[in-house]
């Protein structure tokens, strides 16, 4: 049963191999474009979603709501920010700085 999964794969990896090539020869040096392997673009909103944790890291929310954020800008980059920006209520939640030891 395992040797015939593993050759349906390897079946499936060689139908994809010249899908691969083709798209690899249609992609332009076009490092503004979003999607196209990164760019200046995809570098920016790599940046503000790092802001975005640290500033959830950061936060007195509950874990609860921390994780779900954080979810939303990990699996929508570019709108999780923005609806992260718009609504999550910042100047609430925002610690304030360092909280005292004694």
């Amino acid at each position: 049963m395992l040797q015939l999964f593993l050759q349906l794969c390897l079946a499936a990896l060689t139908f994809a191999a010249p899908i691969a090539d083709e798209t690899l020869t249609t992609m332009k040096a076009d490092a503004w474009q979003y999607g196209t392997g990164g760019g200046i673009v995809g570098f920016i909103v790599l940046i503000l979603d790092i802001i975005v944790w640290i500033e959830l890291l950061k936060s007195n929310r509950p874990v609860s709501h921390k994780i779900l954020w954080a979810l939303l800008v990990f699996i929508f980059p570019i709108l999780g920010i923005i609806i992260y920006w718009l609504f999550s209520d910042r100047q609430k939640w925002n610690s304030g700085g360092y909280e005292p030891i004694a």
